[in-house]
């Protein structure tokens, strides 16, 4: 076996190259791999096989993709695009074989793992819900390089395959097959006879139809490039996302070329995986690996799940989990939130669950239970009521002796301190904090929120169960508003104080935008409910001295909530804010991210120094994955150490001379003076 690669030869004379790359999880491609691969395809050319099938071991999938850890830190270019040509050269080779081959795909089929697929004559993809297929390079600050810009073309035609790279989509078997991306779709256990049969009776290749290729066309594509940048650009900035926008430059140049698109791909490629955004992107993308890992064999899976809370909060984490595969029991007192919920967790099967005999089973995982039965029965109990410690301690008192002696029991609150609200338990021990974010179908993080009596036993059980589910844990000590409502609420204080002063909201949330955040705060505060601030903001405001605008109390007694009640500080009409074009010169921009942005990172600096949360790396996945902090700088401490730390305390001081204490450098500065970087992978 190299490298992971093995080859046999069926009484057929049909070749079967399997691949299982050892000490890992998922199959991923490395140069090492690539180059294996490479030998391999030269002995299979040799044995002149009827035919030749790639196919994984791994249970997880086909090919998840490139090694990414081996992009963090790459700098040189040069370097960077001779690996690119050596890809191309392997996969040209495989091409080029003369007998049919077929990829079988099951699982992860991404990025560099469908550039190969796409290298075949053939694919094949298994029709279960874990098949998975697509470009996820955008993400990273890339765009395929492997030759997928060319193979997605006229496989898929121009207008689908650009779509499937912009937008990072992954597609199911079905879909796949619909678009013309594989052959066949057909349930895994035929998978094997589907590649023989492809081999045995060749079908007809199928061109695109004509609209997309239409759109190659050398006089149209400079129209259909301006589009698609217009499209783009309602997304994301070129000054901040270059990727997308450089692949439809190298596609409007190139398409009509194959050599021409080879040459784009490893010129523009490389240039931006060497880059900051990329670099940063890829940095993202392994804190979030980080968060992903732990020994799941070293806990025992959850089984059934128990939520106390029919409102927004705990009605959409119980049909997260029962859209996740879990058994979920939904208690309230009263049949209106509890109809409510019911109604929000169907619109979210509808949405996330194509087939309707699996949306179904979805919904009958989901299950009302205005009595807690099911409370005897879980694994995990979730608490999920209003945030009132007496009200928590009092439901305590009823849910855990009904609970079975191993579950654990775990509150959302937003940032009641744990030691308060365990005190009467009878088992402190396997008590601890899921803070899950709303909306809880899109917000990635989950803090696990333990203190100084927490088993780690405890913590490691809870972030199990969050991994289980999908979500991305991070161990947070019991502090008032833990990481991430901490960080976030001086950075939204601050949006209003600024509106307070007559600053217009437009402006401030074009600031923003503007530094990188993926939303303004004024539209954020609208979007989360100003009552909610309030509340969060009123919380806090004891232990770290915040002030409260007047303006946001004002807003919450008048009922003017935000989105949800179609007025806060912007009107909201159809879902959107009524917002008037900001117009305003960079500096003075970049003068009010410099209020927003620096009371937010030095939030997240006080954080580390008092241990909120252990390292500065983990800081920065908690705020990136709880906040939307511009993920293309890496984090508020990765982006602090690489502006200068003596360059933003600078700023610091000149805010505090002008503004007061607000703006007080946090003693914690001077750990991250000392560093000249954070690690680039963890």
């Amino acid at each position: 076996m190299k490298s992971g690669w093995r080859l046999e030869t069926d009484p057929r004379n049909i070749g079967w190259l399997h691949f299982d790359l050892p000490g890992r999880g998922a199959n991923v491609l490395t140069a090492e791999v690539l180059e294996a691969l490479e030998e391999m395809l030269l002995e299979a050319a040799q044995q002149r096989p009827k035919g030749l099938v790639i196919l994984s071991d791994k249970a997880s999938g086909f090919i998840a993709g490139a090694d990414v850890k081996a992009f963090a830190g790459l700098r040189d270019p040069a370097e960077a695009e001779a690996l690119i040509r050596r890809a191309h050269q392997i996969f040209q080779r495989l091409e080029a074989l003369s007998f049919p081959t077929v990829a079988l795909i099951h699982g992860y089929c991404l990025g560099g793992g469908l550039e190969l697929a796409l290298a075949c004559r053939y694919r094949a993809a298994a029709t279960e819900p874990d098949t998975r297929i697509g470009f996820p390079e955008i993400r990273l600050g890339i765009f395929p390089g492997f030759g997928g810009t060319l193979r997605s073309v006229r496989r898929m035609g121009h207008l689908r395959a650009l779509e499937l790279m912009l937008s990072a989509r992954n597609l199911d078997a079905r879909r796949a097959r619909r678009v013309g991306l594989v052959d066949l779709a057909v349930p895994r256990r035929q998978l094997r006879n589907a590649a023989i049969d492809l081999i045995e009776n060749p079908p007809v290749a199928a061109d695109p139809p004509l609209r997309q290729r239409l759109a190659g066309w050398r006089p149209v594509r400079p129209a259909v490039a301006a589009l698609l940048k217009r499209k783009v650009s309602r997304k994301v900035r070129p000054e901040h996302y270059p990727a997308p926008f450089r692949l439809i430059d190298h596609w409007r140049r190139n398409a009509g070329s194959r050599s021409a698109m080879y040459r784009g791909e490893a010129e523009t490629v490389a240039r931006l995986l060497t880059g900051e955004p990329a670099q940063n992107l890829i940095r993202v993308f392994l804190l979030q690996d980080r968060l992903k890992s732990g020994d799941a064999a070293a806990v025992p899976r959850v089984r059934r799940i128990h939520v106390v809370g029919g409102g927004v909060m705990g009605g959409d984490i119980a049909a997260w989990c029962a859209l996740r595969g879990l058994p979920v029991t939904l208690q309230d007192r009263t049949p209106e939130d509890l109809g409510r919920a019911v109604q929000r967790a169907h619109a979210l099967f509808r949405k996330r669950i194509g087939d309707p005999y699996l949306r179904q089973k979805a919904s009958d995982r989901f299950i009302p239970d205005p009595e807690g039965a099911g409370a005897a029965k879980a694994d995990v109990a979730i608490e999920a009521i209003y945030e009132n410690e007496q009200a928590k301690r009092a439901l305590y008192a009823d849910l855990e002796p009904r609970m079975k002696s191993d579950a654990l029991l775990a509150t959302n609150t937003s940032g009641i301190p744990l030691e308060l609200l365990s005190r009467d338990l009878a088992h402190p021990e396997r008590f601890v904090g899921l803070h899950f974010f709303n909306p809880v179908a899109k917000m990635p993080l989950v803090e696990v929120v333990h203190d100084e009596t927490t088993p780690p036993a405890t913590v490691e059980r809870a972030a199990a169960f969050a991994r289980q589910i999908g979500k991305l844990p991070l161990p947070v000590r019991s502090r008032p508003g833990f990481l991430v409502n901490r960080v976030l609420m001086p950075y939204l204080l601050e949006a209003v104080t600024l509106l307070e002063e007559g600053v217009d909201a437009g402006l401030i949330d074009e600031a923003a935008l503007a530094f990188g955040m993926p939303m303004g705060p004024i539209e954020l505060a609208d979007t989360v409910g100003l009552d909610i601030a309030l509340a969060v903001a009123q919380e806090l405001a004891a232990p770290f001295g915040l002030e409260v605008p007047e303006i946001l109390q004002r807003k919450v007694e008048r009922k003017r909530l935000g989105k949800k009640s179609g007025e806060g500080f912007y009107s909201w009409k159809e879902g959107r804010p009524v917002k008037k074009p900001a117009g305003a010169d960079p500096q003075r921009l970049s003068r009010l991210a410099d209020h927003l942005v620096l009371r937010l990172v030095n939030e997240a600096v006080a954080c580390l120094r008092e241990g909120v949360v252990e390292e500065p790396e983990l800081v920065d996945a908690g705020v990136i994955f709880g906040t939307g902090f511009a993920p293309f700088l890496g984090g508020p401490l990765h982006w602090a150490v690489h502006q200068g730390v003596d360059d933003l305390l600078s700023r610091l001081h000149e805010l505090e001379a002008r503004h007061g204490d607000r703006f007080r450098a946090d003693p914690g500065w001077q750990r991250l003076k000392s560093a000249k970087t954070i690690p680039e992978e963890p």
